[in-house]
């Protein structure tokens, strides 16, 4: 089953490639390695949510953050490579904007996970970081890159 396909069954949809807004690439690739840039949580050209979580936003709308933020990873990948050569998600990273006190980044971040787990089955396993920070870009409640291999 194609990447596409998979996402499709989820519900989801690879969005159409952002536009960088800054002196940087949505994605380089290196040989036979992807690195995408910190993708944020937009859809439609619209942020998804703001604030910090924890405090303004719930760590439920965060998970779902970063779902459509891996969306927006796997997007920027695409600019550089075809998604059906992926043979393994690495490694990702993930940025938690955080409330004091709020402790639960790893959760939020599964929300990346999921979604590349299920585009890619055990292709998608990946080594991870989930971070929490005082504040993103735009105030954003997460930001998420991954790092993929090709065949």
């Amino acid at each position: 089953m194609s990447v596409t396909s998979r996402l499709a069954s989820m519900g989801l949809v690879v969005p159409e490639p952002a536009t960088a807004v800054g002196s940087y690439v949505p994605a380089v690739r290196d040989g036979d390695t992807v690195y995408t840039s910190g993708q944020l949580p937009v859809r439609e050209g619209r942020l998804f949510a703001s604030g910090l979580v924890g405090s303004d936003v719930s760590a439920e709308t965060a998970y779902e953050c970063a779902r459509q933020a891996a969306l927006n990873a796997l997007s920027a990948a695409s600019t550089v490579c075809d998604l059906e050569d992926v043979t393994r998600v690495v490694k990702v990273t993930g940025y938690v904007a955080s409330a004091d006190g709020f402790t639960s980044q790893p959760t939020v971040i599964n929300g990346a996970s999921d979604v590349l787990l299920g585009a890619f089955g055990d292709r998608g396993r990946h080594a991870r970081e989930a971070v929490g920070v005082a504040r993103l870009p735009v105030d954003a409640p997460v930001e998420v890159s991954v790092i993929l291999s090709l065949r």
